[in-house]
């Protein structure tokens, strides 16, 4: 199935079908990456026994050389022009090596337990095959249409079934493993009054259960992306000849050149940073600071209800509010979520207080990480009107590596300040320096990043009148 258009409409409408399908991919990556983000550290200090600032530094490795990796990756992307399309193809060249690679992160197997290098070496496998499934995917966004309404409601898509996979992973995947735990007894799920046998998925004995359940995610994953795969066609790709022209000095000179990247590119690490901080943080901040991580689950579930069934109205509060509006709205909702969490560690076993401030936080955060995406393609037209050369792999390695290192911080930060505040993922009981850093790191280091990333999009230049007049100006010198 080919899939690449050969006489087509740049300003093609898009079928649900192909909406769809496209968010399939970002639901599949959800299901790999997201929760490798979310509980690699969780399970690398309280399962596998490695130290807070081991697993910090692993990430910190690892994610340099993305640094050097991921602009390659752009660069051999865009060069290439794979015979059943542009970007497509990467999805099943190296989809199935992804999910093998993410599933032996949580290998069960006695050498693995505690072993650093193995550690190591397998999370940097994982992650620089990744990049070959999440730039090309990126890049598959811009390749669609022109069209800003439907690059617009395809983001809105896109992001009610990457947060239905964030569903699966920030709420139900603890629930999962703990369903399948060793030393299960009834518990209340704080989920109006759901009792469930569930164990300790904290503990070392439960590292089976983490592989298990992994396993059936990646088996998800895959899936998903032969969806993607096959479901969506490409329209706006550049001709062979431009391909072959591209260098990996257009990297930089489209960094240096193009502001919005430039100006996006920072807002996407930062906004990031602090959403990985809470991931990070949010299974001990649940264990320690709530004292209930059985509730991991109801909470999370109400948490998810906004990235799922409220995303419909982005595009109308986009309309009403402006781009900028839309993000200055939704961080001030995340910032009133962050402050009714703190408050709730004042009165850890009203779960109610939980459940507002969880759904607030998981509103903004949602809303303002989810629709920047559907502002890269504005920024791949803008490279293509300034410079004439259309680098969406470029641009999206570059977006990737913004997004990617503000992963590596939100992971990274958190466990050095677990370090430096004496956090032992084997004791019991953690003493107060530890308290404080978990409630630091998931609550007041959020909030200040969140308002400097406010600061940043204030400078963002591109308007949508601006946005369509570069698209038919550039279809119409062609």
């Amino acid at each position: 199935m080919n899939n690449v258009g050969t006489q087509t409409n740049e300003f093609a409408k898009l079928s649900f079908g192909e909406k769809f399908a496209y968010g399939l991919g970002d639901f599949a990556q959800n299901l790999v990456f997201g929760t490798v983000g979310g509980f690699l550290l969780f399970y690398m200090t309280n399962i596998n026994g490695i130290s807070a600032a081991t697993g910090a530094t692993i990430f910190l490795v690892v994610r340099w050389i993305n640094v050097f990796w991921d602009p390659f990756v752009g660069t051999v992307v865009d060069k290439a022009s794979p015979k059943n399309g542009k970007y497509r193809p990467y999805l099943i060249w190296f989809g199935i090596p992804l999910t093998i690679l993410a599933a032996s992160l949580f290998l069960p197997l006695g050498f693995a337990k505690g072993n650093v290098l193995y550690a190591t070496i397998s999370y940097m496998a994982t992650a620089m095959v990744y990049s070959f499934v999440n730039i090309p995917y990126g890049s598959i966004s811009a390749s669609l249409t022109r069209d800003n309404d439907e690059i617009a409601s395809l983001t809105s898509v896109r992001m009610t079934l990457a947060n239905t996979a964030n569903l699966l992973v920030y709420t139900l995947f603890p629930l999962f493993v703990q369903l399948v735990s060793p030393d299960r007894k009834l518990t209340d799920t704080g989920l109006f009054g759901l009792k469930l046998h569930l164990g300790n998925y904290g503990i070392q004995s439960a590292q089976g259960a983490w592989f298990k359940v992994y396993g059936v995610y990646m088996v998800l994953g895959l899936i998903a992306l032969m969806i993607t795969y096959f479901g969506v066609t490409e329209r706006v790709v550049p001709s062979k000849k431009e391909s072959s022209s591209v260098k990996f000095a257009d990297l930089f000179k489209e960094f240096m050149e193009n502001k919005p990247l430039q100006i996006l590119g920072l807002f996407f690490l930062i906004a990031f940073t602090f959403m990985f901080f809470g991931n990070t943080v949010w299974p001990y901040f649940m264990q320690t600071s709530i004292g209930h991580q059985e509730w991991m689950a109801s909470v999370g579930l109400i948490g998810s209800i906004p990235g799922i069934f409220l995303v419909f109205l982005w595009p109308k509060l986009r309309n009403i509010l402006g781009k900028k509006g839309f993000f200055f709205f939704f961080i001030g909702i995340f910032i009133v979520g962050q402050l009714i969490l703190w408050f709730w560690t004042k009165s850890p076993d009203n779960i109610v207080i939980g459940y507002v401030g969880r759904f607030l936080q998981q509103w903004g955060l949602t809303s303002a990480t989810g629709f920047m995406w559907s502002m890269v393609p504005e920024v791949v037209t803008y490279g293509e009107y300034t410079s004439k050369k259309r680098v969406a792999g470029i641009i999206n390695a570059i977006m990737g590596l913004f997004f990617k290192i503000g992963l590596a911080l939100g992971g990274i930060l958190p466990g050095f300040i677990l370090a430096a505040t004496h956090f032992n993922g084997q004791a019991t009981h953690q003493g107060q320096s530890a308290m404080t850093g978990i409630e630091f790191s998931m609550i007041w280091a959020p909030i200040v990043l969140s308002l400097i990333a406010m600061g940043v999009m204030a400078f963002y230049p591109l308007t949508d009148a601006k946005v369509k007049e570069m698209n038919e100006k550039l279809v119409d010198n062609k």
